[in-house]
């Protein structure tokens, strides 16, 4: 008996099908659907209507024309969100096109019959934009009949980290079945998005591309395809504060390229108020309470003191070195190896010298995130992988174990750190740091950065045998804090409207408050970096 998967597959193939089922029983239901638009439906001709005398006042005042934006935006999440951010652009004169791919799952293959009528309950959603932003469907575009071979290699490389990210875990096995088929789906998608935006660029030659996150999916392969044809492209994320967004122009954004905010800001001197306000942030994730505009905890029990945590431990007077983990299949991480093959191959490796060393403490703190994404591969299995019988110098902190980073950073005389902020912060706290992956503090004047395992069992041996003449100096650690306030406070950019939170943000700030005055002067700046002017700092 055919499967009802089956069955929608093969009605899915056959012409019309589709489109008729939705005009006559399912347009007008509430949709049952994952993959739902409902609520951005019925409040878009409201937005548009008042976006629309704006769009029009501006182009009365203003004879040159704004930039043709190419918008991409797959998941139902940052459809709902790009919707929103494209009236706004349109609102300022920009021409934008909004280009949707209607999947709401990555990782498993829907019937061709549900995926039409998502296509087709996109179209009627996002219709009320028109005329102010014309949208498009990828799956509707004509693609490509070939790919460049520098393409065809990104959607390999791509698609090899969605496998990670999804997995949650460095290793896919080729010859596990599961595995397998996970990456040749994502190869597949990944092909035909490449194929279909570079037939669309190469015809309709965009000023800017924008692209949430840039680095994985789809949006991994839109954005190298307008790298390809040297279309600027700017890519965005979100971080845990509230009215803030992540934005990197010409790179992706979960690289965190920050040369260009070292380049401009970092030979500024610190002032005090700075100081303090990096402190203030240190101090409050110390404490375990939350900061700012964000409701993320960084840790979950406060700090006991350095004294405490020796005796928690049993940490006797012998160095200690501390190695802080990710969390594996982050998107922060992948694609940052630089001479380990992962994070699982470094630890592993790591762990197995410092057992011949017990001269000196190790501590390896499990990230506290790991709670967050219980299926992920913990690092704590990852040391005990490679040692089953653990010696009494090594101490495992796991990810829910009530101990403090912060109190490891104060104890620690050696860190070692892949891409987490915990190596920048054990710099400001004038410790050597070994940066093992392609971290953004990495390469700044105080962390040692080797770039092959000799380079790197070279300065595990130098600075464990005379660890004093490695501490950071006045000038360095004074330069840790300078780029930790530069990172933390002006990497991020000001905005209206986060992801997961988009319409409680959007009730704070609707969008007549957002293109007012008052929004303008707090958002204005960031609007233009979105379609790709230069940054630049109040």
């Amino acid at each position: 008996m055919a499967t009802k998967s089956t069955l929608k597959n093969f009605l899915g193939d056959l012409p019309l099908t589709a489109e008729i089922d939705w005009m006559l029983r399912q347009k007008n239901r509430p949709r049952k659907d994952h993959f739902n638009l409902d609520r951005l439906q019925k409040s878009l001709p409201s937005a548009r209507a008042i976006v629309e005398p704006i769009a029009r006042a501006r182009a009365e005042r203003s004879r040159s024309g704004g930039k043709n934006v190419l918008f991409f935006a797959t998941l139902h999440y940052w459809i709902e969100q790009s919707a929103y951010l494209g009236l706004t652009l349109a609102g300022l004169g920009h021409k934008v096109t909004l280009l949707t791919l209607p999947y709401s799952e990555w990782h498993k293959q829907k019937d061709n019959f549900t995926q039409r009528q998502r296509a087709l309950h996109t179209r009627d959603a996002l219709s009320s934009l028109s005329p102010l932003i014309e949208h498009a469907s990828m799956l509707d575009l004509k693609p490509a009949s070939v790919l460049p071979e520098r393409i065809q290699a990104d959607v390999k490389e791509v698609s090899l980290w969605d496998a990670q990210y999804t997995l949650m875990r460095e290793e896919v096995d080729m010859n596990d079945p599961d595995d397998r088929a996970l990456y040749d789906l994502r190869i597949q998608r990944n092909t035909f998005a490449a194929r279909a935006a570079l037939e669309w660029m190469q015809s309709k030659k965009p000023d800017v591309v924008l692209i949430p996150n840039g680095l994985i999916l789809e949006m991994g392969i839109v954005f190298r395809v307008a790298r390809y044809l040297n279309i600027p492209a700017v890519t965005y994320e979100f971080n845990d504060q509230r009215e803030q967004i992540w934005l990197a122009q010409n790179s992706s954004i979960m690289r965190q390229d920050t040369d260009y905010l070292v380049e401009a800001r970092c030979k500024l001197p610190i002032t005090d108020s700075m100081y303090e306000r990096v402190a203030d942030l240190e101090n409050a994730r110390r404490g375990a309470r939350v900061w700012g505009k964000s409701k993320r905890l960084w840790q979950y029990v406060s700090s006991q003191g350095a004294q405490e945590t020796r005796k928690l431990l049993k940490l006797d007077d012998r160095p200690v070195v501390m190695l802080a983990a990710n969390v594996l299949g982050d998107s922060l991480t992948l694609g940052r190896n630089i001479f380990a093959d992962s994070m699982t191959e470094w630890i592993t490796k790591t762990v197995r010298f410092f057992a011949g060393r017990p001269e000196v403490q190790m501590v390896i703190r499990v990230h506290p995130g790991e709670t967050l994404v219980p299926k992920a591969r913990s690092m704590g299995q990852v040391v005990r992988g490679a040692l089953p019988s653990l010696p009494g110098h090594i101490h495992v902190i796991g990810a829910a174990d009530k101990v403090n980073t912060y109190d490891l950073i104060e104890i620690a005389d050696l860190g070692l750190a892949y891409t987490t902020t915990v190596g920048l912060e054990t710099a400001m706290n004038g410790r050597p740091v070994i940066s093992c992956g392609e971290t953004h503090y990495r390469g700044r004047g105080f962390t040692l950065d080797p770039n092959s395992w000799d380079e790197y069992y070279a300065a595990l041996e130098k600075v464990l045998n005379d660890l004093p003449a490695h501490q950071l100096t006045e000038k360095q650690t004074e330069y840790a804090w300078n780029y930790a306030y530069r990172f933390f406070f002006e990497y991020p950019h000001p905005f209206p409207w986060r992801l997961m939170n988009f319409w409680d943000d959007l009730e704070a700030w609707p969008l007549e408050k957002v293109l007012s005055e008052e929004g303008l002067a707090q958002f204005g700046d960031t609007f233009g970096f979105l379609v790709g002017e230069p940054f630049t700092w109040k």
